[in-house]
């Protein structure tokens, strides 16, 4: 007998669940599958974010500062990096400039992050 294995998720914590999964689905073609006022759950190809409300501590404060490292990064796959920078930019996110794009394992990267500054990498195949 076999059970399947629930899909790979991760979940990031945010304040304003609405604007930063409005930016996962515009960015990655990401789909809500479920949620409520304080969490939304999407999909993309057998994997998960859960956007997850924060509770307690302060709201950010208006600009996003310079996002570079994080203990956890969500790389996603995007059909081509340039117009995965231009959605970014158009959600409140932020995609570096092309000049900071790299090449492995058979893709090409650039990081970035979303609307509250969590930072997350966007892939297309190289080639």
């Amino acid at each position: 007998m076999s059970e399947s294995r629930p899909v790979p998720s991760v979940v990031v914590f945010v304040h304003d669940v609405e604007r930063v999964s409005a930016f996962y689905e515009g960015l990655a073609g990401m789909r809500r599958v479920s949620g409520d006022r304080s969490h939304t759950v999407l999909e993309i190809d057998g994997f998960q974010i859960v956007v997850h409300q924060l509770r307690g501590g302060p709201a950010p404060g208006g600009a996003v500062e310079a996002c570079e490292d994080s203990y956890l990064k969500v790389c996603l796959p995007v059909d081509r990096i340039a117009a995965a920078r231009e959605r970014a930019a158009a959600l409140g996110g932020f995609v570096k400039p092309p000049k900071a794009e790299w090449e492995a394992r058979g893709f090409r990267a650039c990081d970035g992050h979303d609307p509250e500054c969590n930072v997350i990498q966007v892939r297309e195949s190289a080639g």
